[in-house]
């Protein structure tokens, strides 16, 4: 294995040409050590922000191109870094606070691009590769330093999930969507199901007409999620050489292999609870409002999320406004079980939440009641947990977008009622 993972390590520099001046200015501004070696293995010395973008080229667009056959969809999707960002993420790994956050920026998000106006953030790879992307992403969240860059062509991230295995998923209903002029065809059904890396792709790609480029990244995060929680095994450990390979070949990063290793050391390490996954806060534009259609982004709503989980400075007074009057909960039942909701709803009510909602339930039974932190909000999610007496705190963006919490009703709640009721 350790041979192996020296051919791996002694390739192509991951980084795939210099630097320039305006990434060495971004990149550079705190020039202390990312990782250092403990006991032969590098480990992270401070905290860190990696920006993560998952870019999309399609051959068809390149100059010269000649069409694809139609349904063709991902052979045709070409191999380089430096086309649309699809997916972008910003990474704090905090070896102080044992946590990794990850907040999730929608690719339609309104913003200044330097040099370029205003537009959608992911076109700023696009005009200026990682720098102006980091660039922009830093300006637009209050100046949050960023550290690294690392991105991933959609071919490599298929291939990636090829080389891990696959990676097992809940889809909550069928996703079928068909466009010739992308050449996107998407068709999975409903249910619990592994993915391989054509169909992880078709997962991470959909776009739903009701929530649009937000429900993408929704399902982003729940594949995250699942990728983080995969148990790591004798097969897994054996497909590492092939991993290595595959990041070697297809990404772009300015992240050394000793930080790489550091930081996914770190992150493999942490339980769910340290893991929090967030949603760069904004409403969809309205009809007409713009020419084309925008994620808006909600300043007031920025701030106080990037001093909570980025530690960034915040005026008291800010984060005096920022604390919710009154919380808006999801309900939503995986038990099928018809009283369920009915009791939450009442032991909410008698709490003191009025601004309450019921969604869909979903077709797979959860084992143990999730509360879900919508927009980060940890503390308003515990004191709902603890009015309940059970269930999980999760800090991801993955619920009702319209709520504050939104809580999936799971087997733990339904066993605690038929025992109340004295069901055998």
């Amino acid at each position: 294995m350790g041979a192996a993972l020296a051919v791996v390590f002694t390739g192509k520099p991951l980084q795939r040409r210099a630097p320039t001046a305006a990434e060495t200015a971004i990149f550079g501004q705190n020039p202390a050590n990312i990782a250092a070696a403990t006991l032969g293995l590098p480990n992270l010395t401070r905290p860190v922000h990696v920006l993560v973008l998952g870019t999309v080229v399609l051959s068809v667009d390149l100059p010269g191109a000649t069409p694809p056959p139609a349904g063709q969809a991902f052979d045709h999707v070409e191999g380089n870094l430096e086309g649309l960002s699809d997916a972008m993420l910003l990474l704090r790994f905090d070896p102080r606070a044992n946590k990794v956050t990850a907040l999730s920026i929608p690719r339609d998000s309104r913003v200044e691009i330097p040099g370029y106006g205003v537009g959608k953030i992911n076109s700023a790879n696009y005009f200026g590769g990682a720098g102006l992307a980091a660039l922009t992403v830093s300006q637009t969240l209050g100046n949050v330093p960023i550290d690294r860059y690392v991105r991933l062509n959609v071919h490599g991230f298929g291939q990636l999930m090829d080389a891990v295995g696959g990676v097992e998923v809940v889809v909550p209903k069928p996703l079928k969507y068909r466009d010739d002029s992308q050449r996107l065809y998407i068709d999975l059904p409903a249910g619990r199901q592994k993915l391989d890396g054509a169909k992880a792709i078709q997962y991470m790609r959909y776009r739903d007409a009701e929530y649009g480029d937000v429900g993408r990244v929704q399902r982003q995060q729940a594949l995250v999620r699942a990728l983080k929680e995969q148990k790591l095994n004798v097969g897994t450990l054996s497909r590492l050489p092939e991993i290595l390979r595959v990041l070697r070949n297809n990404i772009d990063t300015n992240l050394s292999v000793n930080e790489m290793l550091a930081l996914g050391g770190f992150a493999a390490g942490l339980e769910r609870r340290h893991v929090d996954m967030l949603l760069l806060p904004g409403r969809f534009s309205e009809a007409g409002e713009f020419p084309l259609s925008y994620w808006l982004l909600e300043p007031t709503q920025i701030r106080p999320l990037m001093a909570a989980h980025f530690d960034l400075p915040m005026a008291a007074s800010e984060a005096i406004a920022a604390i919710p009057a009154a919380g808006q909960v999801a309900l939503q039942d995986t038990t099928a079980a018809p009283d369920s909701l009915l009791a939450v709803r009442q032991i909410l009510q008698e709490a003191g939440y009025a601004n309450l909602q019921t969604l869909d339930p979903l077709p797979t039974p959860l084992p143990q009641t999730q509360i879900v932190a919508q927009n980060g909000d940890r503390m308003l999610a515990a004191k709902i947990r603890d009015r309940l007496g059970l269930g999980e705190v999760v800090v991801e963006a993955t619920g009702d977008l319209r709520s504050d919490v939104t809580i999936r009703l799971g087997q733990d709640w339904k066993n605690r009622q038929r025992g109340k009721k004295g069901t055998p």
